[in-house]
């Protein structure tokens, strides 16, 4: 039983600086409220849900929690620019809510970081073009130093997202959270989904 204490804290934790950072905006998020139908996720391997069992990817956890199908057009090995590629993929659907989660292939290909934010800007302008809301999901661009925590930050206050920050928080190099160095287990999945839920079911009423 030990091993959920320490996760139930995280949870408290980040639903609180959550909520706190969802409420304490004054900018209107764009497309909200959103005419579409469909919650969508949209990434790499993470979205994907590798290192997890059947039905314990935070994608499907989420989809449990809100009650409501979540397409998951993960994909794994995906840097921004294979985003880009198959964006298209949002024609058969028509979207509500797109989660979209990459960059981290882009840090480990050692792709620049201003062409990150710059085909992450395309991404995000592409959905909204749509009438979607992106409900943007950070990932931490470096070891020592956050490459990535800053561009995020700006892409939300530019582009009117909806935010969810380093999704990974806390959970990098603890072989209780992770599968593998790069991708959570079941629990990290859960985590990552807790942390995403409260801005989610927000973006949907």
């Amino acid at each position: 039983m030990k091993y959920r204490i320490l996760p139930l804290g995280i949870l408290v934790a980040a639903l609180v600086a959550l909520s706190v950072f969802y409420f304490s905006r004054t900018e209107p998020i764009t497309n909200y409220p959103s005419q579409g139908t469909d919650i969508i996720a949209f990434g790499d391997s993470l979205v994907v849900g590798d290192g997890s069992t059947n039905g314990n990817d935070f994608v499907s956890v989420l989809s449990r929690k809100i009650g409501r199908p979540i397409i998951n057009l993960g994909h794994a090995g995906d840097t921004t620019v294979d985003g880009i590629a198959r964006i298209n993929q949002l024609d058969t659907y028509n979207p509500k809510i797109v989660l979209l989660l990459l960059g981290g292939n882009d840090y480990l290909k050692k792709i620049p970081v201003p062409d990150t934010r710059n085909n992450l800007a395309t991404l995000i302008q592409n959905i909204h073009a749509r009438g979607a809301i992106v409900l943007l999901l950070g990932v931490r661009g470096g070891l020592v130093r956050d490459h990535f925590d800053t561009e995020f930050k700006n892409l939300r206050d530019t582009y009117h997202t909806a935010f969810v920050p380093n999704v990974l928080e806390g959970l990098f190099g603890n072989t209780q959270y992770m599968s593998d160095t790069v991708h959570p287990n079941n629990i990290g999945y859960e985590i990552i989904a807790e942390r995403i839920y409260p801005v989610l079911i927000e973006m949907i009423k």
